[in-house]
C-alpha cells in the first residue's frame, strides 16, 4: 500500500490512502456508515490537489461546488486502524456540473469495501449556479 498519494497520468484515478481512526468507527468496532461520505470528499479533495486545483484556491477564484447528489453501496466494514485506499474518479465535466466515482478498498484483506458517487454543481460566491471557462476545466480534467 503505498503511503503517499498518487495521480496515475492516462488513467483518469487518484488513490489516496486514510488510516482509520478510532473515532470513526461504532460501537461495533466498525466504521460508521457515514464517514464513508467524508472518505469520500478526502478523495475528491486530493484528486483536485493533485491536478493543481485546491479548494482554497477554488475558492479565491469565486468557484464551489457544492454537493447535490450522493451515494454509497457498502460491501464490507472497514475496522479500527486499517489503511484503506479510495480510488477517485472525475466521471463527468461539463461548464456547470461534475461528478466523482469512488471506490474503497482494504488491499491488506483484499476486499472492495465500498462504491459511490458524488454529483456537484459550480456556484459562485453567492449560491448561484455559475458556468466556468475553458481554463477551469481543462486544470479540473488533470489538461493543464
Amino acid at each position: 500500500m503505498p503511503t503517499s498519494d498518487t495521480d496515475a497520468p492516462g488513467h483518469g484515478f487518484h488513490d489516496h490512502a486514510i488510516r482509520i481512526c478510532y473515532r470513526d468507527t461504532d460501537q461495533m468496532g466498525m466504521v460508521y456508515y457515514g464517514n464513508y461520505f467524508t472518505f469520500m470528499e478526502i478523495g475528491r479533495v486530493e484528486l483536485l490537489r493533485a491536478r493543481g486545483w485546491s479548494y482554497r484556491g477554488m475558492e479565491e477564484t469565486g468557484i464551489r461546488i457544492p454537493v447535490i447528489h450522493a451515494a454509497c453501496d457498502y460491501r464490507s466494514p472497514a475496522l479500527y486502524d486499517d489503511v484503506i485506499r479510495v480510488r477517485t474518479h472525475l466521471t463527468r465535466l461539463t461548464r456547470v456540473r461534475l461528478e466523482f466515482a469512488y471506490e474503497m478498498f482494504c488491499d491488506e484483506r483484499g476486499e472492495t469495501l465500498a462504491t459511490g458517487g458524488t454529483k456537484h454543481v459550480f456556484v459562485d460566491a453567492s449560491n448561484a449556479v455559475t458556468r466556468i471557462g475553458r481554463d477551469v476545466m481543462d486544470r479540473i480534467a488533470g489538461q493543464d
